[in-house]
Order: C-alpha cells, then structure tokens, then sequence
C-alpha cells in the first residue's frame, strides 16, 4: 500500500474538562476502548508534564489508572517519555517516539500548556500524532493538553501562579488542518476557590475571563468544557457528544440554530453579554447530549500527509499498514454501560466490607451475562 493509496480516515477526539483518572473519567475512555481493536495499543505522551521533576510519576498515575480500571479490553500501554527537546528524552528522537505510530489510541495530559506547546510544536512527536489520528487512532486530550490543543492556548500558569497580565499563547491548532479554528477551555465550571476566589473558567475567573475573550478573533469558536467531563467529536459520523456529570458552553458566529441552553442556566454567567459583543451566540450541552460538528465550524478532511514531512507520513502509513494485516477479523464484545456501573458498585462495597451487597451485585451481573473474576490485578468480566 502507497501513501497516496492509504485511506483518510481520522479517529475519535476526546478532549477531558478534567477527571481523567476519576469514575467518570472511566466511563469517558470506555466509549472510546468499544471504537478500538482488541488488546488495544495505548501510547501516553509524557511531553506536557516533562518540566516537572516527577514527571513519570504525573503520566505513571494515567497508565495504572488506564491498567486497573479498563483492564477487562486488555490494553498494551507505552510511556512515551518526550519531555524535552535537546535533551536525551527528546520529542525529536526517532526512536523514542516510535509508540505514537504503532498506537491504536494516544493520550496527553497534565502539565503545562505553554511548556507543551514550546516542546511539540514541529516536533517529530507531534507530526507523529497527526498523522496516526488522520488515519484512524483515537486521540484522547486532558488538562493541559485540552488547552494546548487549541489555536490559542492561555497561560494558566503564568497568569494564575506567577501573575502575568492575560494574554493568549499560540497553541498547537490540532483541529487547524481540519478547517476548525478552536479554542479550548477546561475546568470550565472550576470551584476550586470557594466563595473567596472565582477559579471557573480555567482558573482565570469570570472578569479576566471576559478581559481575554476579547483578545482574540470573533471568528472562532470556543469550547468550554466543564469538570469531569468530555467532549467527544467522532469526525467519521461529523458528531459530537458530551460525555460526564456537566457539560459543554459553545460560543461561536455560527447559524442563530435553536439554543440548546438550559433555561436560565446564562443568568449570571456574563456570556450572554460577552457573545453579543463578539457577535456571536452561546449554546450548552450537558451529558449524553449530540450534536453535529457542524455546528462547531466547517469540517473538512485534509487531503493525505501534504503538510506532514514524508518521511513522517510514509512511516505511519506502514504502521496502519501492519496494524490492519495483523488485526483478527472479529472484535471482542463491549461491556454494556449498566454492567460496568454494577462493577463499580461492587467494588465500592469490597473496600466498604460489605460482602453482602458485592455477592449481590456479582450475581446481578451474572443474570446479564457476565461473569467477575477476582484477580491480583483487579476484577475482570467475562461473558458467560
């Protein structure tokens, strides 16, 4: 298979408010586990966190995160640890990048948008990660990452923790190729401060919020996502969905469609003032909630690997060329969601003691037609 012959195709993109590693976060990559192969390849990009001193413990936490609590599709998980270029650990180095084309799903998490940006931005690794996404690996953002995806990141460190003035950063731009001029904020509904310290809206607080909103281009759309909570845009079906316990805040200059807000849910948020001055409009979409891609910008599919480096490109070609040769023709059968949640209870009620309510609960899963087997690594589920 030719380069010019490979399908465009691109994954998932799940793009966490936060809670990436709680219950919720678990529910969020399981809808994302069901679209993958079996015994899935995980890559974790350590990039983000890579200044910090602990920054294998930061993306350790992920991988044993991912291993106990999805152990039941078998993932194979690579710690991808590019921290930082020019050093041995370099997002530059073939070799050490290597996981990001043979991946089947590549997450990037906590640490620093700015240092993200500084270190991934033209990086071998990052070209890497566009190229698998384009032809077909999902690709999972989270905290720093969600922001540092984005055409415009802010600074959350260095306007929150060291008081710089706002301004803007440029970001990544994941989705610029696809024609979508996004921006990206979690922690939306952030309540961190207490009644003291407005900390929403990633922490810059509503005002400074409203001051950095300015600052940027009215035609482009911003994606506010709330706390443990994902937004998930599938781009093969053009959807997006809300996945988590709040949901998503979408200001654009898109079609005046029906507001998809709750009623009364803008009182007092300042949106709705500072849409009117950019010219645009506010809708929310809280949890389950599907709406078209459209309605985030004009999605369009970019055309091969012209603005990925050949040899990038060619690479990852061969990779998904493997991948497909190698993969078993059947895939194994998803966990329903209402079984999944009973595992969760279950074992809520094994730290509890209460060996009462786990038989219970082992034996109303059984009557679904799935069977727990304990093991030193956790509890796995197997169809009976």
């Amino acid at each position: 298979m030719k380069p010019d012959d490979i399908v465009i195709n691109p994954g998932p993109v799940v793009l966490f408010g936060s809670g990436e590693t709680s219950p919720s976060g678990r529910k969020i990559f399981d809808r994302v586990f069901r679209k993958l192969p079996p015994q899935p390849k995980i890559a974790l990009l350590e990039t983000p966190a890579g200044f910090e001193l602990n920054s294998a413990q930061v993306i350790g936490r992920v991988a044993e995160f991912i291993q106990h609590r999805l152990q039941n599709y078998q993932p194979q998980i690579t710690i991808v640890p590019a921290r930082k270029r020019g050093s041995a650990f370099s997002p530059d180095d073939p070799d050490l990048i290597a996981p990001l084309f043979d991946a089947d799903m590549i997450f990037m998490g906590p640490g620093s948008p700015s240092y993200a940006v500084r270190q991934l931005q033209g990086s071998l690794a990052w070209y890497a990660l566009l190229a698998n996404h384009r032809l077909g690996a999902a690709v999972v953002f989270a905290s720093a990452a969600t922001v540092a995806a984005s055409l415009y990141a802010i600074p959350v460190y260095e306007i929150y923790k060291v008081g710089e003035d706002p301004h803007w950063k440029g970001g990544l731009d994941f989705f610029g190729t696809y024609g979508l001029p996004l921006v990206f904020v979690p922690h939306w509904n952030n309540n961190d401060g207490g009644e003291e310290l407005d900390t929403s809206r990633c922490f810059m607080g509503k005002p400074r919020f409203a001051e950095l909103i300015e600052m940027i281009p009215s035609d482009l759309t911003i994606l506010g996502i709330d706390e443990k909570t994902a937004l998930m845009i599938e781009p093969e079906s053009c959807t997006c969905r809300v996945i988590g316990q709040d949901g998503v805040t979408l200001i654009h200059t898109g079609p005046a469609h029906r507001n998809a807000a709750v009623s009364g849910s803008l009182d007092g948020s300042g949106l709705d003032e500072v849409a009117h001055r950019r010219n645009s409009h506010v809708h929310q979409y809280l949890d389950s909630q599907l709406f078209s891609l459209q309605r985030i910008g004009k999605f369009q599919q970019p055309m091969g690997g012209a603005d990925i480096p050949e040899e990038i490109w060619s690479r990852a070609v061969e990779a998904r060329r493997m991948r497909q040769s190698e993969a078993p023709s059947d895939h194994q059968e998803a966990v329903p969601d209402e079984v999944l949640e009973l595992l969760e209870e279950r074992q809520i009620a094994r730290v509890r003691k209460d060996w009462h309510e786990s038989d219970r609960l082992r034996d109303q899963m059984a009557a679904l037609g799935w069977q727990v087997q304990d093991t030193p690594q956790g509890p796995k589920l197997l169809r009976m």
